[in-house]
């Protein structure tokens, strides 16, 4: 849920929640008011009739018999309330009710039902009328039900509309307030969303509120290790592959110098042995020549370890005439033809960029021909003024994309690759097979020199 909703939400209801409360007491108020005007009505006609009592007593004669309801009338008397008076003889009995005008007074039915069951707005209350310690008669006032349900209506209907005017402009200056407030929260998810991509330079900018500030200030110091230590490893992934390839040229070095001049004497004293032998020796012709084709099987696996390990023509003819002898080495197998597309000139390549783009050559055709089962492949190098670019397409089975943890080919493509600020991708190619592309920018930083 959006957070401004939730928000806005809990507010709403707890805003509801003090209405009924308010709304409970209201009504509750109101019964109590409908009670207490019974009460004070009681009070005053019994003392009223006491009085009449009183004159009675002291001989006055008054204008109307006892007992004698008019100066309440003209003085104390509201609508909706009713007044009776039974004597103890259970013969003389008075009544009186000023009505109310229902016409003024309009409540919705489930109100009046709602209020009936909760509050019972019949108040009756009764006194006896005494005087001189005797039990004259008992007085009853009591509230009409529909002045009491008429005054709670009217109050709460108040209250509710103070109330929801009240509601809407709270919840209208929340949302806005909050609206307000949570602005930098789409910055912050917007700059992780950056940087989760990969644009670690990206930085959140200072925020008026002090927390989002903080949390600004967290993620960008988190951002900064981050792009520290990205620059560590990939120093240290440049100088482990410069390492590599040093120790590559050097065993390649060595077999071309050291091993492969002893197998090139070894085969020249052999094919001597087979000569002097002719004259003087016929038996051992079979032995020197079964030494020749040790030696030259020998000399083949020194010159495959050799273009393994560091081409020849790398150092000597560029990246141009390395991946040429490579596609027709894998060509003479005869398993999957390759077509080698070269766009640009390799000249102007870097020696980390130039190897690189071998190794990945490399790499991706000895996995074509170990896992592709594929009849063709095509290699494209596209070097042009920012970046240099290869694409390998092949038409084996893959159907799905191979996950590059597993398997060190793949994963050594992409680390080799994000070590030079490169862009690696998969795709699949239609109907079937892989796509593997690898982009590498021509400007290097200096720690990748």
């Amino acid at each position: 849920m959006n957070l401004k909703l939730y928000l806005l939400t809990r507010i709403t209801a707890v805003a509801l929640l003090c209405l009924f409360a308010t709304l409970t007491f209201v009504l509750q108020r109101s019964a109590q008011q409908s009670a207490a005007q019974a009460q004070s009505t009681l009070a005053a006609l019994g003392k009223q009739l006491e009085f009449q009592l009183l004159k009675a007593s002291a001989g006055e004669k008054p204008a109307n018999p006892f007992p004698d309801f008019d100066l309440w009338k003209q003085t104390g008397s509201e609508p909706g309330i009713c007044a009776s008076y039974l004597a103890n003889d259970g013969e003389t009995m008075r009544n009186y009710c000023k009505g109310i005008d229902l016409s003024t007074h309009h409540y919705p039915q489930h109100f009046a039902e709602l209020y009936r069951r909760l509050f019972g707005p019949n108040f009756n209350w009764q006194r006896p009328i005494t005087y001189n310690g005797q039990v004259y008669g008992v007085l009853t006032v009591s509230v009409s039900a529909e002045l009491s349900i008429a005054r709670a209506w009217d109050d709460a209907r108040d209250l509710l509309a103070l109330s929801a005017a009240t509601i809407t402009a709270v919840c209208m200056l929340v949302y806005l307030a909050i609206s307000r407030a949570l602005q930098p929260a789409q910055a912050i998810v917007a700059g992780l969303n950056r940087l989760s991509s990969g644009d670690l330079a990206f930085r959140l900018p200072n925020f008026d509120l002090l927390e989002w500030r903080q949390t600004a200030t967290a993620i960008n110091q988190l951002a900064d290790n981050q792009q520290q230590l990205l620059a560590e490893r990939q120093k240290l992934a440049v100088m482990l592959m410069n390492l590599q390839e040093e120790e590559r040229r050097y065993l390649a070095r060595e077999l071309h110098d050291e091993l492969g001049q002893c197998l090139t004497a070894i085969h020249a004293v052999a094919t001597s042995i087979a000569q002097t032998a002719q004259q003087n020796c016929p038996e051992l012709i079979t032995e020197a020549e079964q030494i020749s084709r040790f030696t030259q099987a020998m000399q083949q696996s020194v010159r495959g370890l050799l273009t393994h390990l560091r081409p020849a023509e790398l150092d000597e003819l560029g990246l141009d005439a390395s991946l040429r002898s490579l596609i027709a080495s894998w060509n003479r197998l005869g398993k999957t033809h390759y077509n080698l597309h070269i766009i640009g000139d390799c000249r102007t390549l870097t020696e980390p960029l130039a190897i690189s783009l071998f190794r990945i050559t490399q790499e991706a055709v000895s996995n074509i021909a170990k896992h592709a089962s594929a009849s063709q492949a095509d290699i494209a190098l596209t070097v042009a003024n920012t970046e240099a670019t290869i694409t390998i397409q092949d038409n084996g089975g893959a159907i799905a994309l191979p996950f590059t943890d597993h398997g060190i080919g793949l994963l050594g493509m992409r680390e080799r690759i994000a070590a030079l600020n490169g862009r690696f991708a998969l795709h699949l190619a239609k109907p079937h097979g892989l796509i593997i592309q690898a982009s590498l920018p021509l400007e290097q930083p200096e720690s990748t020199q």
